[in-house]
């Protein structure tokens, strides 16, 4: 159920959003260009995937010279979007914004908006996503199509980046 509420906001659901931050609720909140969208946590199995891809992925970003991140707010304070996992040329711990990754994990999860987000990423010049799909036992890769990235994003059966294909990072996931 997606809810819209036309600025400016009751003093209710600033309070909520409010609360979200103090209880550590808002973790998958985003701000899509000044929209704000309240994400529920997903389903345990989204969770045990992350951590799955957290091992599978490490061995090919450290060999492609990448830094590996969890969740990380990609854009800045009033635009952002918040990936499940990352994979940075350069990663600064104390970093709050990310303007950029080379690429970015998204676990589907029922009713989530992974596929709206392909637009902003390339935008932001992302230049690889892997999408993996718990109920499908699956992983697709998409590059970054275009000299400029205008183009969007074009499914490969391969990551350049990481040198190994999405049956192959699909076949090593231990799958809920």
């Amino acid at each position: 159920m997606k809810t819209v509420i036309l600025d400016p906001p009751p003093v209710e659901v600033e309070q909520l959003v409010e609360r979200r931050r103090r209880l550590g609720l808002d973790h998958f909140d985003e701000v899509w260009e000044g929209v704000y969208h309240m994400v529920p946590a997903p389903k345990g199995q989204h969770g045990f995937v992350d951590d799955q891809l957290a091992y599978v992925l490490r061995p090919y970003a450290d060999r492609a010279e990448l830094a590996g991140s969890g969740q990380f707010n990609l854009g800045e304070v009033d635009d952002f979007r918040v990936p499940d996992r990352g994979c940075h040329r350069r990663f600064d711990g104390q970093q709050v914004w990310f303007p950029t990754a080379a690429l970015v994990v998204e676990i589907l999860s029922p009713g989530d908006e992974t596929w709206e987000k392909l637009p902003f990423y390339a935008t932001h010049g992302v230049e690889e996503l892997l999408v993996a799909d718990p109920e499908g036992r699956s992983i697709r890769l998409f590059r970054l199509a275009g000299e400029d990235g205008s183009a969007g994003y074009e499914e490969t059966p391969g990551s350049e980046l990481l040198g190994v294909g999405a049956s192959e990072l699909a076949s090593a996931v231990r799958w809920p």
